[in-house]
């Protein structure tokens, strides 16, 4: 029992006779360090945030630091101890401001080195009652202890009872009931507030300590006979978490439900084990940890160097401890198992969202056809192979000159492909700067370089579960093409700046007007890139060579314009039509859809006529006459038509140049190259000048 501060002398004295004789039972005073009341100390000073802690033991005339963390002082004068004071009480004593408390003042722990200011310390009491000494913290500034702190100074001086019960069970070899009870106190003690992989790693300590086995760790149930630990200790140290197959291992019996002890020999009994070779086993003792439908979800493990006891409570007492270990087990992985649930959910948000705001840039960009138009040989042999080709997976390589209708073929692979409910992801390779593009096909995390403020999601990962169009593939670096290569080899790449892979199942089309054969062979594109690109080749033909098509895309065109326009058009002029049939078209599908936009612009009739100017100077842009000038336009000033001003110049200097590069920018070929400007610089002027590339494919 606790002392009574206000009892007579006498009862004092026989209290505190009884008090130092138990102290003396125990045998722990002015004893050398013990591991066991260090980490008490360590864990106190850190709950507490205190700079100083010990676990002090109060005898007659002194007072003895069994474990201390912030000083040096083995110990002081009992008349001195503020722990003195603290085994008076019944609960944990607390000095707020030791300076300011007429008991302390003038204490020379506060007024000289170490210049105590505060002190909290919890009583160590036996079962009879006795205060032995305290767990106590420190500070050399005036504060308090919050309430969670007090119950945590009053939970290591439980526990630092339950190692003084314990230390005494093995000295002095007390029936093996008792020191079950024992052992079973100091573990819940050492365990108490501990949950998740805390209580864990705190489980398999104090089963190493109490026991003092070499080994003891704590593993879940995988699939294919293998397991993983949660928490392990050798020789006094905690261990780094492994992953182990559970053939030709005692554990394999354990996962099958039962208990399993060798008490001795188990080398033997596994002579191909080499764990237990290394730590020159003797004996071991597996737990199976159940779940809450009765299925073995885990085990617990002892392995020790010497003999273990085969008495029946010990047994008991880790079946007790298993038992709590398999429920905090099956809550944590239930806990994991929602992170990862999250995390996914996160990540399809993302995705999804990316994924909004890519189809709605697509909507706003007006794809011209919903169907390919056309009924040339030529082009229907071409749609043959697309149906072909379509419901594979095949990586298709779409050949054909700029404005030829690369995109459309693309799109009609995907729309008739197992992916169709998937969306199409368009990268124009040439379009974005070398500098980003890693960054748009494989995204980057937040940082990764200047500018980069969120993360963003590439364009492969935008296309999981769909398709991915690379148009102009040949504008591609060597370094991304490299990168290119691992995507199509393994569908799996790092965002610019992480370490993490992302797996994709992504089908790939590409396409270009270039010659990919003979730019390999120049050096400037990879040939096992162009290879693994070149699985199913397709070729789109030019317009010149599909000339039956011309009157239905004419028609086509004439319709769109007239509608969005506002005009009246009942049909085409059979002059114009042959003149547009006759053609050469360059320019492809691109230069005609340019030029009916024009004429629809300029029509003044219900019937559409084309000047021959107009096909004459091809998709470049000039000064255009729907009629004859009037005679009064005629005796107006005349317009200097010669002359242009220096901007339009430039626009149409630049105009023409990208229509002879078809388009690129970047690239030894490239419009910047031509004009001597940084691609970036050529980008901003054509922005501000209102010009743009010949880029949109029509079918």
């Amino acid at each position: 029992m606790t002392p009574d501060p206000v009892a007579a002398p006498d009862d004092r004295d026989a209290r505190e006779h009884e008090r130092l004789a138990a102290l003396r039972r125990f045998d722990v005073f002015d004893t050398s360090p013990e591991r066991d009341f260090d980490d008490l100390a360590a864990l106190a000073a850190q709950v507490c945030e205190a700079p100083i802690a010990m676990v002090c033991f109060v005898g007659d005339d002194r007072q003895a630091f069994k474990a201390r963390v912030g000083t040096s002082l083995e110990g002081t004068g009992r008349d001195i101890s503020f722990c003195a004071h603290a085994i008076e009480q019944r609960d944990v004593f607390v000095i707020r401001d030791a300076s300011a408390d007429p008991r302390f003042a003038t204490n020379r722990l506060v007024t000289a080195d170490p210049g105590i200011r505060f002190y909290a310390g919890a009583p160590v009491v036996t079962d009879e009652g006795h205060a032995l000494g305290t767990v106590c913290v420190a500070d050399r500034v005036a504060r308090d202890l919050s309430v969670g702190q007090r119950e945590a100074l009053r939970a290591l001086a439980r526990q630092a009872m339950s190692q003084l019960e314990l230390r005494l069970a093995r000295r002095d070899g007390v029936p093996a009931q008792r020191r079950a009870e024992v052992l079973l106190r100091a573990i819940t003690e050492g365990t108490a507030t501990a949950t998740g992989s805390a209580f864990f790693s705190s489980l398999v300590r104090q089963l190493a300590t109490a026991l003092q086995v070499r080994r003891v760790f704590i593993a879940e149930c995988l699939e294919n006979d293998r397991a993983r630990s949660r928490a392990v200790w050798l020789d006094n140290q905690p261990q780094p978490n492994f992953e182990y197959n559970l053939t030709n291992t005692p554990c394999m019996k354990v996962t099958r439900g039962e208990t399993c002890l060798y008490s001795r020999d188990v080398r033997r009994y596994f002579p191909g084990n080499m764990v237990l070779t290394r730590l020159n086993a003797e004996s071991y003792l597996g737990v199976p940890l159940w779940g809450s439908t009765r299925e073995v979800i885990g085990h617990m493990v002892l392995v020790d160097d010497k003999p273990m006891s085969e008495d029946p409570l010990w047994i008991s007492v880790l079946q007790t401890f298993a038992a709590r270990a398999g429920v905090e087990l099956e809550r944590e992985q239930a806990e994991e198992r929602l992170r990862a649930a999250l995390a996914e959910v996160e990540t399809l948000k993302n995705r999804l969202e990316a994924e909004n705001v890519y189809l709605q840039e697509e909507i706003r960009t007006d794809h011209n056809f919903d169907e390919i138009v056309g009924r040339s040989p030529a082009l229907m042999a071409l749609l043959q192979k697309v149906e072909r080709v379509a419901d594979t997976d095949s990586t298709v390589l779409i050949f054909g000159e700029t404005g030829s209708g690369k995109e459309l073929i693309a799109r009609a692979l995907h729309s008739r492909s197992p992916r169709r409910q998937r969306a199409l992801v368009k990268v124009n390779c040439g379009a974005v700067p070398s500098s980003l593009i890693e960054s748009e096909l494989f995204g980057h995390v937040k940082g990764a370089f200047t500018g980069a403020l969120d993360k963003r999601v590439g364009r492969f990962e935008l296309a999981d579960g769909g398709t991915i169009f690379l148009d102009e593939i040949g504008e591609l670096l060597a370094e991304t093409q490299v990168k290119l290569l691992r995507v199509l080899q393994e569908r799996e790449f790092e965002p610019v700046g992480s370490s993490k892979t992302i797996r994709v199942d992504v089908r790939i089309i590409a396409a270009t007007n270039r010659d990919l054969a003979a730019e390999v062979r120049a050096g400037r594109f990879r040939s096992d890139l162009f290879f693994r690109l070149n699985v199913v080749p397709l070729t789109v033909p030019p317009l010149r060579q599909r000339p039956e098509d011309i009157p239905l895309l004419v028609a086509y065109f004439v319709a769109r314009f007239a509608k969005k326009f506002g005009r009246t058009i009942d049909g085409v002029s059979r002059s114009t039509m042959d003149r547009l049939v006759a053609y050469p078209w360059q320019g492809n599908i691109r230069e005609l859809q340019n030029i009916i936009e024009r004429a629809v612009v300029l029509s003044s009739g219900s019937t559409l006529t084309i000047d021959p100017e107009m096909l004459a100077g091809g998709d470049e842009p000039r000064p255009e006459k729907s009629t004859p000038p009037s005679p009064q336009a005629e005796q107006a000033e005349p317009v200097p038509t010669a002359f242009v001003s220096l901007e339009e110049a430039e626009r149409r200097h630049i105009a023409k140049v990208l229509q002879q590069t078809r388009g690129v920018i970047e690239g030894a070929a490239g419009a910047a190259k031509i004009l001597n400007l940084n691609p970036n610089t050529l980008r901003s002027r054509m922005k501000k000048l209102g010009v743009t590339r010949p880029d949109r494919e029509i079918s």
